[in-house]
């Protein structure tokens, strides 16, 4: 977890602090246009899916940061803003994916995402008043080429999941997983070599 601090020169925008993980207060007039944006979209995205669900993934092609060829999601996706978050070709992700995409979530080519997957970038302070502040930053999240998520498993910010990797359904995955490994458990740990 990274530590609380703020330089007060910075001339970043909030925007720019947010992207590249740095500490940044989300009530910005152009972060809250890019999330009301994004429930536009994923709105747009579920409608569209009711009616065509090979149709409706050219909604996410406007929305997300890459979406590969051959990828189909399954509605409903959550996001909060859509453009960090890329998803490789031929991945499959199943419903209710929840990607709090604050700064970049990768995911792999050939990737099976099983339903109620949860991928979590932010993170807050620890100490209490830069909390009440509003105060945030986030870590990364990659998945690898290949890999297999089982339903209900959630991912916390700054995790890498290496090509080949399978985590067991409902695991919280709290820290990096070798590629071609196993991982089960809350929290996750590796249990054997694929």
């Amino acid at each position: 977890m990274k530590s609380f601090h703020i330089d007060e020169n910075d001339p970043r925008s909030s925007w720019e602090k947010m992207v590249a993980g740095d500490w940044y207060i989300a009530d910005d007039p152009e972060i809250q246009q890019a999330f009301r944006h994004a429930l536009v979209e994923t709105e747009r995205f579920a409608g569209a899916y009711t009616a065509d669900p090979d149709a409706a993934q050219e909604v996410l092609r406007g929305l997300l940061g890459s979406f590969g060829e051959g990828a189909h999601v399954r509605a409903p996706l959550l996001v909060d803003y859509g453009t960090q978050l890329h998803v490789g070709a031929g991945t499959f992700v199943n419903f209710q994916l929840t990607a709090l995409d604050v700064v970049e979530i990768r995911i792999g080519k050939n990737c099976q995402l099983g339903p109620n997957i949860q991928l979590l970038t932010p993170i807050h302070p620890l100490e209490l008043e830069p909390r009440r502040q509003g105060w945030e930053a986030a870590e990364p999240i990659t998945i690898g080429d290949d890999v297999w998520i089982g339903g209900g498993v959630t991912v916390l910010p700054g995790v890498s999941i290496g090509d080949g990797a399978v985590i067991g359904a409902g695991s919280v995955v709290t820290k990096d997983v070798p590629p071609r490994s196993l991982a089960v458990g809350n929290p996750a740990r590796v249990i054997r070599e694929l």
